[in-house]
């Protein structure tokens, strides 16, 4: 595809208006949304709102009058329309972590309670070997808390470990990340949790990098429990709140671990006893942080302003296009890089993992970085050496991100060119470019 071709695809964009619901400097090309996504116009002058009029003004009389307690309900239903959920479904609380142990605590419990006999036997939390940290720090300890074991396979060998072959029934829980953070592959949720369901076990899955970017029903992909950030494809700004989902079929039995006040069936009445929420209530804990919440709802809109455009599959069709584009545009020109993420439409998020190949694996760090130093923001996630040589997560990542609602085809197309030339004219050998970041 030449530059021309990108550029005659933004003219027939039908999603090229979305994009003017951002702030975006100026030269920028911005692939760093699955990490953080760029501000939304709207937001500051909301934030200053709630800032200035409704705790400035209301005081405490905001939590009613300005409806701050009703945040996590009303913004969780906005999120629920990208994720096939219905209604009082889901709600947006804490962070993507504390979330995690409570559904993954209520799990656990579940399967216990729904078979006292066989559940016993069920003491494995399976994931695959490459899941976020976090969620495997999460799992490491429920399962040294509670006496279960985590399981890590490679993600080829997931639904034969679910499988009678594969000893499925000792499985009490299997948990996932949607879209994998260092490869871009794209679970089928669906099979999964057929799989997962067909050996006795619940599943539960982390949609951090999922939502907001790709077409989710979670009804209809029989999850049961999920989990995600609203500061990656949702765009509710840094340290945004995370929401929480549980099938409404397992809401009857259903205790999580966190019983906060915001979970009580009547938090002011300040009861010493605690009494769970009907419904998804149950999963709050604390005060709703509402200066976070306001402004996720803002980013929360700036996607569901695309169901006017074709809604999540238009955005899915477009990111398709723009990660192809790319990763084709670097397989030819960048020979000293091999792309990792799936070429299949139906295997690949909404972004592009690149790795060097052998012997020049020096220069993913400085890459990133003298890219940056251009105005092509992507990200480096280094290799874990204590991983099997040659897997996803052994190998230093070059790792970019595609943002279907603000990104244009031609943004795919340059940043591509810049990544070219940044190689082939040695730039990245600069010495400002090998200092090591605390983010990276």
């Amino acid at each position: 595809m030449t530059r021309n071709d990108a550029q005659a695809l933004d003219t027939a964009d039908p999603l090229a208006a979305l994009r003017d619901q951002f702030d975006l400097p100026a030269g920028l090309i911005y692939l760093d949304g699955n990490s953080l996504g760029p501000l939304p116009r709207a937001t500051a002058r909301r934030v200053a709102e709630a800032v200035q009029q409704e705790w400035g003004q209301q005081l405490i009389g905001a939590w009613s009058g300005a409806g701050w307690i009703d945040l996590p309900q009303r913004i969780g239903d906005r999120i629920g329309k990208l994720l096939g959920a219905g209604p009082g479904e889901l709600v947006v609380a804490d962070s993507t972590s504390v979330n995690l142990y409570k559904v993954l605590s209520a799990a656990l419990s579940l399967v216990q309670l729904r078979e006292p006999a066989s559940g016993e036997g069920r003491r494995v939390i399976l994931t695959e070997a490459g899941n976020f940290p976090t969620d495997l720090y999460i799992a490491q300890s429920l399962a040294a808390e509670r006496g279960f074991e985590l399981q890590r396979v490679d993600p080829a060998d997931l639904r034969n470990r679910l499988s009678q072959q594969g000893n499925g029934t000792d499985v009490a829980v299997l948990m996932l990340t949607h879209v994998n953070y260092r490869s871009g592959q794209l679970h089928d949720m669906a099979a999964l949790s057929a799989a997962a369901h067909a050996a006795g076990a619940l599943t539960v899955w982390d949609l951090a990098h999922s939502v907001g970017a790709l077409p989710v029903d979670l009804h209809e992909d029989g999850a049961d429990f999920a989990i995600g950030c609203g500061y990656k494809y949702l765009n509710g700004g840094p340290g945004a709140p995370a929401f929480v989902w549980a099938h409404p079929r397992h809401l009857p039995k259903l205790r999580q671990p966190l019983a906060g006040w915001m979970g009580h069936a009547a938090p002011f009445d300040f009861s010493p006893g605690f009494e769970p929420a009907s419904g998804m209530a149950r999963f709050l804990c604390g005060t709703p942080p509402v200066l976070s919440m306001v402004a996720l709802a803002c980013g929360v809109d700036t996607v569901l302003a695309a169901e006017a455009h074709g809604g999540m599959a238009a955005l899915r069709k477009k990111s398709l296009v723009l990660t192809r584009l790319f990763a084709d545009k670097v397989s030819a020109d960048c020979p000293l890089l091999q792309v990792v993420s799936p070429a299949a439409d139906s295997e690949r998020g909404s972004q592009v993992c690149l790795t060097p190949i052998a012997g020049q694996e020096a220069l993913a760090w400085p890459v990133v970085q003298a890219l940056i130093a251009r105005g092509v923001v992507g990200d480096f996630r280094a290799g874990d050496p204590n991983q099997p040589p040659g897997s996803i997560g052994a190998i230093d990542i070059l790792r970019f991100g595609f943002t279907p609602l603000t990104l244009r085809h031609v943004d795919a197309w340059d940043a591509a060119e810049h990544l070219r030339q940044v190689i082939d004219s040695g730039e990245w050998r600069q010495p400002a470019f090998l200092h090591r970041n605390t983010v990276t």
